[in-house]
């Protein structure tokens, strides 16, 4: 899709009527995608694309955890968004594969290297207390 306006708005049931390797539309995070061309190509293989096929992959798609390459392929096969009456509460992307930080307390520096190393310390002092 190239603007804001030329974004199609489909009804989930016009999605749901392309649900076969001929027609073959999900919807992620509220945006429908056609994917009819990309089912040979896709690594996890067309079964994995045709059990979503005609309905709401958003929570499958997080749960596999995508690359950013393949999130950014994504755009070629976007064809829309559903319209406002049939959209669902969004499942919030989340990329395992490369993940962010998260700074939201400012204290996960301390979580992740502070906090181990001081117990790797303590462990070190008291073992060399034992053996002496």
């Amino acid at each position: 899709m190239a603007d804001n306006e030329d974004k199609k708005l489909y009804t989930f049931d016009e999605v749901k009527n392309h649900n076969k390797a001929g027609g073959c539309w999900l919807v992620i995070h509220n945006k429908v995608f056609d994917v009819t061309k990309f089912l040979d190509e896709h690594p996890g293989g067309e079964e994995v694309l045709l059990e979503q096929a005609g309905g709401d992959a958003s929570e499958s798609f997080e749960d596999v955890g995508h690359s950013s390459d393949a999130r950014e392929l994504m755009n070629e096969y976007c064809i829309g968004e559903l319209r406002e009456a049939d959209r669902k509460d969004d499942v919030k992307p989340k990329n395992t594969a490369y993940p962010a930080p998260d700074n939201s307390e400012g204290s996960s520096w301390i979580q992740s290297f502070l906090l181990p190393a001081a117990v790797v310390v303590a462990i070190a002092i008291i073992a060399y207390k034992v053996m002496m």
